[in-house]
């Protein structure tokens, strides 16, 4: 903060030195540039500082990124003035200066499998469909696309709350060949907590809102929900709960989710979302299964959808299909 002032003010100077004509537009420049470089020489030099009083656990492990895109995953079983030392997998000690690195971060238990680094799961807060209490950080987002032409955005406004919509292709280009522009579309905002290292709850709404179908104007529908997680971003299990509504008022009939993740290799997980309804006399279920297959900033979804009605007619169920990218 000491640094952006110095450089306001420095702004201001050169400003009223122009006016006067007592400086030329190259030294100012000059000048400019030299204040900027010292301002990242004195970031790197703050980092670096800070990593020097770091105590690293050498029971974790941490990965290092170096200036020149190097990643290096390990436990750092020394430190000194200098160096860091790092016990990798293969390699029982490296040496590592502080001037080569560019990022240190501590890495989850669960994302060393076997001796091996797994990327964080890309693609947490949701299943194929429901969500779960993960929630995405500040600043964190995400594209997701189903079937081709159902289309969303998530963002994390803070690291509790995020707030998300989207629109369905067909029924916009169908409206605007009609000279209207009349899309279904939804939101989804959703906040969650962290109540334990493995339990997390969180609520949310999901809202609809579809173009007029029988003359009778724009409907809107949707559900409320709670839901609780237990377990990490690799392996975890989601039960929720909800009362759906339209715009004449809630039905008071619950409906429940149980879903689940599992990771089984740096880019797979088995994905399972089961969804059970009460109509007042009989309970009737939407099950779902099939695989998530990961990037570092892109998911892809291969599933079925199925229940005793479908079975009957398609065994293995209605094909699901989506795709995420994170940024």
């Amino acid at each position: 903060m000491i640094l952006i002032n110095f450089v306001v003010l420095q702004l201001h100077y050169f400003h009223a030195e122009s006016k006067e004509g007592k400086m030329t537009h190259p030294i100012k420049a000059l000048i400019l540039a030299t204040i900027i470089l010292l301002g990242f020489s004195a970031h790197s030099i703050a980092q670096k500082s800070e990593w020097k009083t770091m105590r690293f656990d050498s029971l974790d492990f941490y990965r290092l990124e170096l200036k020149d895109g190097t990643e290096m995953i390990g436990n750092i079983i020394e430190q000194d003035s200098l160096n860091v030392y790092l016990k990798t997998k293969y390699i029982p000690r490296i040496e590592v200066s502080y001037e080569s690195i560019a990022k240190i971060e501590i890495i989850a238990k669960e994302n060393i499998q076997g001796g091996s680094y797994w990327f964080r799961n890309p693609h947490t807060t949701r299943y194929f469909f429901a969500p779960s209490a993960f929630n995405l950080k500040k600043g964190e987002g995400y594209y997701q696309n189903t079937y081709l032409f159902l289309n969303s955005f998530n963002v994390g406004v803070t690291d509790h709350f995020s707030i998300g919509g989207g629109f369905e292709i067909i029924s916009l280009f169908g409206s605007m060949s009609s000279g209207e522009f009349s899309p279904i579309f939804f939101i989804t905002p959703k906040v969650s907590f962290e109540a334990t290292k493995n339990f997390r709850y969180g609520f949310g709404v999901f809202y609809v809102n579809i173009p007029d179908l029988f003359e009778v104007g724009r409907q809107g529908a949707g559900i409320t929900y709670a839901m609780g997680t237990y377990g990490n971003e690799n392996r975890n299990i989601t039960i929720g709960s909800g009362l759906s509504f339209t715009d004449s008022g809630f039905d008071r009939r619950p409906i429940f989710t149980v879903c689940g993740l599992s990771r089984f290799s740096n880019r797979t997980a088995f994905v399972t979302e089961n969804w059970i309804l009460y109509d007042g006399t009989k309970t009737t279920g939407i099950y779902s299964y099939g695989f998530r297959f990961f990037g570092s900033k892109m998911a892809v979804d291969l599933g079925f959808i199925n229940n005793s009605d479908i079975s009957s007619g398609i065994f293995i169920g209605i094909p699901y299909v989506d795709f995420t990218v994170k940024f």
